[in-house]
């Protein structure tokens, strides 16, 4: 086999490997369920190239609230994710560690009020040429993500929004 056969056919495999990553992503998107999940910006510290957001969902919690460890304030718990009518939300579990579709949540004080968010937060990469949605928003607005929830793994951020006035109008020229 020549050095220019074993080549093509090198980039013949890293070309479907990533066709399957991407079909594998199309195919999530098109059939899992969504919803949109209220966001906690954070400062991005990874050292990776290109722009993104870090965000922190915040989740609608429903379950016993004794299910929560430690006191008020710096609380935390697992929940099972799924898709609510208005937004993420999240069944409250006993304590797993490494359990597939079981999310460790912690409470976060906001400005608004205590909130639950998810751990760890999710990364949603923007454009170069795109403002960054993270930066502080007028007075009545607030960041959301629309997310897709799969049976195992974190949830994958699809697109951004603001809500205003109890509506989330998805930004355009983030995609």
């Amino acid at each position: 086999m020549t050095p220019l056969v074993r080549g093509l056919l090198i980039g013949a495999v890293q070309v479907a490997l990533v066709a399957g990553v991407g079909g594998q992503l199309l195919y999530d998107r098109a059939t899992l369920p969504r919803a949109w999940a209220e966001t906690v910006a954070v400062d991005p510290t990874l050292p990776i190239r290109g722009r993104y957001v870090e965000l922190r969902l915040a989740i609608k919690v429903d379950g016993d609230a004794a299910l929560a460890q430690g006191r008020p304030g710096h609380r935390e718990a697992w929940v099972r994710l799924y898709a609510g009518e208005d937004r993420l939300a999240g069944r409250l579990q006993q304590p797993y560690a490494d359990v597939p579709g079981v999310f460790r949540i912690s409470e976060l004080t906001t400005t608004s009020g205590p909130r639950w968010v998810l751990d760890p937060p999710v990364l949603y990469f923007i454009p170069e040429h795109a403002i960054d949605p993270s930066r502080p928003l007028p007075e009545g607005q607030e960041l959301w993500a629309e997310v897709s929830v799969p049976h195992k793994g974190p949830p994958r951020p699809i697109r951004l929004g603001i809500r205003r006035e109890g509506r989330v109008e998805p930004l355009e020229g983030l995609d």
